[in-house]
């Protein structure tokens, strides 16, 4: 296959071909944890809000677990799936004991969702795992093409019109 003369729609092939073995390669990696992509992308959003409702002005968080909350709508925004789905991926989560339904201070009529110590825990064990994974499977590459594979993809994800 030449190199140099690229054609979009191979490029596009190609793109896809990776995501579909990362995606494999990530429930995989996740199974042991039993965990679906959804429930960890739902553990990392909610972890991802220091700061948010539920901390206090130093960002910790007020009901323990060390991490942001979220209503379930805007859990669902953060994921960009169906509020319904929302519902299921944390009430999945809270029968695991890695998530737990808390008032809202804000407003007593709504509820939070947040992560447990265990959830926290959890979510950082499976991070490590997954940057061990990533190593492994970008090895191939040297660093200098990890750098520009990065710049590329920030390129291609970045919102606006495509450069000239």
């Amino acid at each position: 296959m030449p190199y140099d003369d690229p054609d979009p729609a191979r490029l596009g092939d190609l793109l896809h071909a990776v995501f579909r073995r990362l995606r494999r390669r990530w429930a995989e990696q996740l199974a042991p944890f039993g965990l679906t992509p959804h429930q960890f992308r739902a553990l990392d959003a909610l972890a991802g809000r220091p700061g948010g409702r539920g901390h206090g002005p130093d960002g910790n968080c007020r009901h323990g677990g060390g991490s942001g909350s979220l209503r379930v709508k805007d859990l669902a925004d953060a994921l960009r799936i169906a509020p319904r789905s929302a519902t299921e991926v944390v009430d999945l989560l809270e029968h695991k004991e890695l998530v737990e339904r808390v008032p809202d201070p804000s407003d007593r009529r709504a509820t939070l969702v947040a992560l447990t110590p265990r959830g926290a825990a959890l979510r950082e064990q499976v991070r490590a795992d997954r940057r061990r994974g990533s190593e492994e499977y970008f090895s191939r590459l040297a660093p200098e093409d990890r750098v520009e594979l990065e710049r590329l993809l920030r390129l291609l994800t970045a919102d606006g019109p495509a450069p000239d």
